[in-house]
């Protein structure tokens, strides 16, 4: 046993120094080497099996030092680790630059979105502050402007609803004014005497609210050009409510004139009640118009300020799922980050480790045992059977060594034992 050991001693000071030359010659040496310690120790040990299971056991643990002592094998068995680990690295510099710049971008979002709620708030106080030609505190002139609004709208329909019936559907059983222009129940009389009759008496208010809605938007056009539309405007309301006026006043003069009397537009320009209905007509419409306007103007101050907040929470709602899809990438990014670092840690225990070439160590493992048959076959003179028996005994004895490492498949070039 002392002189098997002894021999492996010497091959693997043999071996070590032929082998950092890493050259074709140094490799067969190293071969030649295995091949003979193999064939020596057969013939000293006369092919015995258990002497080549602690030789093959010997042989194992001399090359795996041997591998060891070969920092320059062991740098170049590692490069492709070195460079994997690299490519890695890289990649993770990547997600990590994804990373910073999505995070920054949140953070820019999260910022957004605080700043469009202070403005929303900030708004009703400061709007000049954000462009908006403003009232701070609208509501209660556009309050006040319909409250008045909305009994002259009233009083303006029950007027040209009753003034349209009489000027041109009404048979007149009186002269007084106030029946002329004020009937109740115009509307009734008017849908009694026909649809059409009905149609045109109560649609005419509302040609009257079109063109006060018509004097509005006028009035938003600078310039000669909307003041001259506005006057076109009110001279046709005016000369409406002259016919209307005319027509009324000529059917009061009619129902008291006598035989041989006659109407003419100066009889209706000298007359009281031409001009009180222009009056009760034309300059509450003037009025209405104008309280209109001024409603619409207020309205429009607090719709300003609305239509901003509006577009705040518009953008406030896209900035959130803008937030959440960099959320998302986030979370992908940062595990793909950890799944990155795991590899490398993975690596680097690799290159931290030791390699073990496999296919190499098979190579000399099989020229040693090559070595011991060729010893049994030419040194012992055995019977044949006797031979036979050992050649079997030793071939169970080397197989079941490689099983034992686990490297009686030659399906990997390397085992590689990690840095725990």
């Amino acid at each position: 046993m002392a002189a098997i050991k002894n021999l492996f001693k010497i091959k693997e000071s043999k071996v070590v120094g032929v082998v950092e030359g890493d050259t074709d010659e140094a490799r067969e040496q190293v071969r030649v080497t295995y091949y003979q310690s193999g064939y020596g120790a057969s013939k000293k040990a006369s092919g015995n099996p258990p002497t080549l299971k602690i030789g093959l056991h010997n042989l194992y643990n001399s090359f795996e030092n041997l591998c060891r002592k070969q920092l320059n094998e062991q740098q170049l068995l590692k490069q492709p680790y070195v460079e994997q680990q690299e490519r890695e690295r890289t990649e993770l510099k990547k997600r990590e630059t994804i990373r910073s710049i999505n995070n920054d971008q949140k953070k820019a979002i999260i910022t957004g979105i605080d700043n469009h709620k202070f403005e929303m708030i900030d708004v009703k106080e400061n709007p000049e502050k954000y462009g908006i030609d403003s009232d701070k505190r609208p509501k209660a002139q556009f309050y006040i402007g319909l409250f008045l609004l909305l009994p002259i709208t009233i009083y303006l329909f029950v007027f040209y609803i009753s003034a349209s019936y009489s000027a041109f559907f009404k048979d007149f059983e009186t002269d007084t004014l106030s029946a002329a222009i004020f009937d109740a129940d115009a509307l009734g009389k008017a849908i009694s005497d026909g649809w059409l009759e009905a149609v045109f008496v109560g649609t005419i208010p509302f040609v009257f609210m079109g063109l006060g809605y018509l004097v509005h938007m006028f009035l938003k056009i600078k310039g000669l050009g909307g003041y001259f539309k506005v006057f076109a405007l009110f001279v046709l309301t005016f000369v409406f409510d002259v016919i209307l006026a005319y027509l009324i006043e000529k059917k009061i003069f009619l129902y008291n004139a006598t035989l041989g009397d006659s109407f003419s537009p100066v009889d209706a320009v000298n007359s009281v009640n031409f001009w009180g209905i222009i009056f009760a007509g034309f300059v509450v419409y003037i009025i209405w118009g104008l309280v209109f306007d001024f409603v619409m103007k207020e309205h429009e101050n607090v719709d300003k300020i609305k239509g901003f907040i509006r577009n705040k929470k518009e953008s406030i709602k896209n900035a959130i799922l803008k937030k959440e899809e960099l959320e998302i990438q986030l979370e992908s990014v940062e595990q793909e980050i950890t799944s990155i670092n795991g590899k490398i840690a993975e690596l680097q225990s690799k290159i931290d480790g030791f390699i073990f070439p496999v296919k190499e160590y098979l190579h000399y493992h099989y020229q040693y045992v090559e070595g011991w048959y060729q010893a049994i076959n030419s040194e012992l003179h055995f019977p044949i059977k006797q031979l036979d028996e050992v050649r079997s005994e030793c071939e169970v004895v080397a197989q079941e060594h490689l099983e034992n490492l686990k490297i009686n498949e030659m399906d990997y070039q390397n085992i590689v034992f990690e840095k725990n």
